[in-house]
C-alpha cells in the first residue's frame, strides 16, 4: 500500500457509499475482525491510517481467505505479501460475477488513479474499422482511437486489430474502394497502382471514374459496414431470386455464390460490431443476492449498473429435469381473485374451470414481468453526465473482453434493441430465467 497521498479520502470512498461494508481492523486482534467476513466474492479495499493514502485495491473469489492471507502473517510463508501493520479499516462490496468484479474494481481505480486505471488492468482500447467518410475520396483504416466527431463511421469493438484487419480485408474485395493511406490529387497523368491494374480500385487517384461514381461505391461501403453486410445481402437475395423467376439460372448461381461469399465476411463480425454512437447493449449476470439477477447496460459510452432484478416466484426453466418449454416462460406470483366454482349442493366441493382463467392469470403474471422490466430498463436508460475518455476506454475494453470469450466460459448473456431502438422485452426475460437457473444449487441426490 503506497503512502503517496491523494485529493481527499471523500473521491476514494465515493463509490462504496451506497453500498459498501465497514469493518475497522486491530492488528493485534486480526482474527476477530477477518472472521466476522464473508467467505463470497468481494472488491475490497485496505485503508491505512492516513486516510489520504492510496488503498490497496482488490477482487477476490473468497473474501475472508484472501484477507487472511494478506492480514495474518504466516510462519510457513514468510516472503508473502504482509499489510497487517499498515491497516486501519476493511471496506467491501459482495459481487456475482466476475465482469461485475472486474467493473466495480476499475471504477474505484479509475476515481484513485484517473488514467492510469485502465493501464493497472491491462484495458487496451478496443480495435475500430472506421470509414473516413470526411475524405473526397473516402477510405477504411483501423484504428484504436475513434474519433468522437466521427462515431457514426466507427464500427466495432473487434476482438483484436488482427481480426478487424481481416475484416476490412475481406470486405473491401466486395467493392472497388481504394485501399491507399494519400490524400489524393487526381492528375490523368498518374500511373497508378496494382490494385487500378487487377481492376479492384475504381482509382479516381488518375480519373478512372467520375466523383459521382466513386461517391457511390463509397456510399455502399458505408452501408456495409453499418449493417455488417446486411444491406449488400438484401439487394443480392432480391437479385437472385428474380432471376430464378425469369429462369436465368446461371445468373441466379451467379449471385448466389455471391450471396455466400458476402455471409462468410460477415460471419467475421460479431454482433457487439456497430457503429460506435449507437452501440447499446443489455448484459445478464448472476448478482450476489442468490435470488436476483444483475442487470448492466452500455450506453453512450459507458457501463451503467447494475441494477436488480428479483427472481422471486419465476418459474425457472431447469435443464437437468428435462423441463419443457412450458417452465421456460418466466412467471411471477401476485394475489389472483379465485374463479366461483360450481356448487354441487351444499356439499362442500367445488369443479374447477374450463382453463380460460388459469390463461388469463399466466397472462397477468408475465405482463407484471414485462412492466417491472420496462421500469428498470427505464431508470437504466436516464440521462446521465458525459463519461470521461478513461471511462469510455476502460467500459469498452471491459465490455469487448467479456463478450469475445469462448461462450463455454463466459458467464451471462447479452442482448440488442432492435432498429428501432426498441428491447426484446420476452427473450430478456427468457435470458433472466436462464441465468437464474444456471446460479440454482441442484438438489442433492436421494441416497
Amino acid at each position: 500500500m503506497s503512502d503517496q497521498t491523494q485529493g481527499g479520502s471523500a473521491k476514494q470512498r465515493h463509490l462504496f457509499e451506497s453500498a459498501m461494508n465497514e469493518l475497522p481492523f486491530d492488528p493485534a486482534d486480526a482474527k476477530t475482525a477477518l472472521g466476522q467476513l464473508p467467505r463470497e466474492a468481494a472488491v475490497f479495499a485496505l485503508y491505512g491510517a492516513d486516510e489520504r493514502a492510496e488503498p490497496y485495491i482488490g477482487r477476490t473469489p473468497n473474501l475472508r481467505g484472501r484477507l487472511e492471507r494478506l492480514l495474518q502473517p504466516s510462519v510457513k510463508h514468510p516472503k508473502r505479501l504482509q499489510l497487517a501493520g499498515r491497516v486501519r479499516r476493511i471496506a467491501w462490496q459482495l459481487t456475482g460475477s466476475e465482469f461485475e468484479s472486474l467493473l466495480l474494481q476499475f471504477s474505484l481505480l479509475e476515481r484513485i488513479y484517473g488514467a492510469k486505471a485502465c493501464e493497472r488492468m491491462h484495458l487496451r482500447a478496443p480495435a475500430f474499422v472506421r470509414f473516413l467518410g470526411s475524405n473526397a475520396y473516402p477510405r477504411v483504416v483501423v484504428t484504436h482511437r475513434p474519433s468522437l466527431r466521427e462515431s457514426d463511421w466507427a464500427y466495432g469493438p473487434f476482438q483484436s486489430r488482427a481480426a478487424a484487419e481481416r475484416y476490412v480485408d475481406e470486405a473491401l474485395k466486395l467493392f472497388l474502394l481504394r485501399r491507399c493511406t494519400d490524400d489524393l490529387n487526381p492528375d490523368p497523368a498518374f500511373p497508378g497502382c496494382v490494385y487500378s491494374e487487377m481492376k479492384m480500385c475504381l482509382a479516381p487517384c488518375f480519373k478512372g471514374c467520375t466523383d459521382e461514381r466513386y461517391s457511390d461505391e463509397s456510399n455502399a461501403v458505408e452501408q456495409f459496414l453499418a449493417t455488417r453486410g446486411e444491406s449488400r445481402l438484401v439487394t443480392l437475395k432480391t437479385q437472385r431470386e428474380q432471376a430464378s423467376a425469369d429462369l436465368e439460372f446461371e445468373t441466379a448461381a451467379s449471385l448466389h455464390a455471391q450471396v455466400q461469399r458476402v455471409e462468410s465476411v460477415r460471419a467475421l463480425a460479431g454482433e457487439l460490431v456497430r457503429p460506435m454512437s449507437r452501440l447499446k447493449a443489455l448484459i445478464l449476470h448472476p448478482a450476489a443476492n442468490a435470488d436476483e439477477v444483475a442487470i448492466f447496460m452500455y450506453e453512450l459510452g459507458s457501463l451503467r449498473g447494475p441494477m436488480s432484478f428479483s427472481t422471486i416466484g419465476m418459474r425457472i426453466q431447469n435443464e437437468q429435469s428435462g423441463s419443457t418449454s412450458l417452465f421456460a416462460q418466466p412467471m411471477a406470483l401476485e394475489p389472483v381473485p379465485e374463479e366461483q366454482g360450481i356448487g354441487t349442493g351444499g356439499q362442500g366441493i367445488e369443479t374447477q374451470g374450463t382453463g380460460i382463467s388459469d390463461q388469463r392469470s399466466a397472462k397477468a403474471h408475465r405482463t407484471m414481468l414485462e412492466t417491472r422490466l420496462e421500469e428498470l430498463l427505464t431508470t437504466l436508460s436516464a440521462q446521465q453526465p458525459p463519461p470521461s475518455a478513461t471511462e469510455r476506454q476502460g467500459h469498452l475494453a471491459l465490455l469487448k473482453r467479456w463478450y469475445y470469450r469462448p461462450e463455454a466460459k463466459r458467464i451471462g448473456e447479452i442482448f440488442f434493441p432492435d432498429a428501432d431502438g426498441h428491447w426484446p422485452i420476452r427473450p430478456i426475460l427468457r435470458g433472466i430465467g436462464r441465468v437464474a437457473a444456471k446460479t440454482m444449487t441442484p438438489p442433492p441426490s436421494p441416497s
